[in-house]
């Protein structure tokens, strides 16, 4: 069973990435094409320019044992008030991280965790069937759609990966389709207006600038709970 879904998810990543490639480049004036930062990609929204996606081979950074120490993971978890029924999304899940943290908790709801890299799925899914863990689903993502049903999660959470989505405005309403009415959307990312935080520039963002984008998108900002040590941790809800 365990060949068969990985197969199905390899099957799946070609139909997505032959989409994806065959997408004309975007030429909305709300996106602009200029040289930045070495590790952006040229390509500026609202001012910032977005960052190149960290890959599947950072999986050991994603899982090394400081990170709770340095992002106090647990407090982020808790800032979330899940519900044992609740339906979450990770999206840019990653190798599970929080994943695998969240879904203890909403034992009778479903944890997505989405990721445009197949590799990074099938890191969660071996995690997942290893572990014996019936409520997360993986979705494989495309640049430009969670790829989720209408109104389908209570909750979404986004850890240090929005600032790497080549085609912001449309992942956001991807992600705005897919939250209920009621819904909340967890922005994580590393403070901009923090030098003393050791992240470079470009994979940080500052909460005015996630707010002017957010509002561009029809959510605003309900709260920003401080509680973390070099992150924001923005909640938004739809207006």
């Amino acid at each position: 069973m365990k060949n068969i879904n990985l197969f199905l998810l390899m099957f799946s990543f070609l139909l997505i990435s032959n989409k994806c490639v065959a997408q004309k480049p975007n030429t909305d004036n709300k996106y602009k094409f200029q040289k930045g930062d070495y590790n952006g990609i040229g390509k500026w929204y609202m001012g910032r320019e977005i960052a190149h996606v960290m890959g599947y081979q950072g999986i050991g950074w994603l899982e090394r044992s400081e990170r709770e120490k340095e992002e106090n993971v647990s407090n982020l978890i808790e800032n979330m008030g899940i519900k044992p029924t609740d339906t979450i999304a990770d999206i840019g899940a990653g190798s599970g991280y929080h994943v695998f943290r969240m879904a203890p908790l909403a034992n009778n709801g479903l944890i997505y965790a989405v990721d445009i890299q197949v590799e990074m799925l099938m890191e969660i899914e071996n995690t997942k069937q290893f572990n014996k863990i019936n409520n997360v689903e993986t979705i494989l993502g495309s640049e430009t759609s969670i790829q989720l049903p209408v109104r389908s999660v209570d909750k979404i959470l986004m850890v240090d990966v929005y600032h790497e989505f080549n085609f912001p405005i449309e992942m956001i309403a991807s992600i705005k389709n897919a939250l209920k009415p009621e819904g909340q959307l967890f922005l994580i990312e590393y403070r901009g207006e923090d030098p003393k935080v050791p992240i470079k520039k470009i994979h940080k963002m500052t909460e005015n600038q996630a707010v002017k984008e957010m509002e561009a998108a029809g959510f605003k900002l309900k709260s920003n709970i401080t509680n973390l040590p070099w992150q924001h941790c923005m909640i938004f809800v739809l207006e």
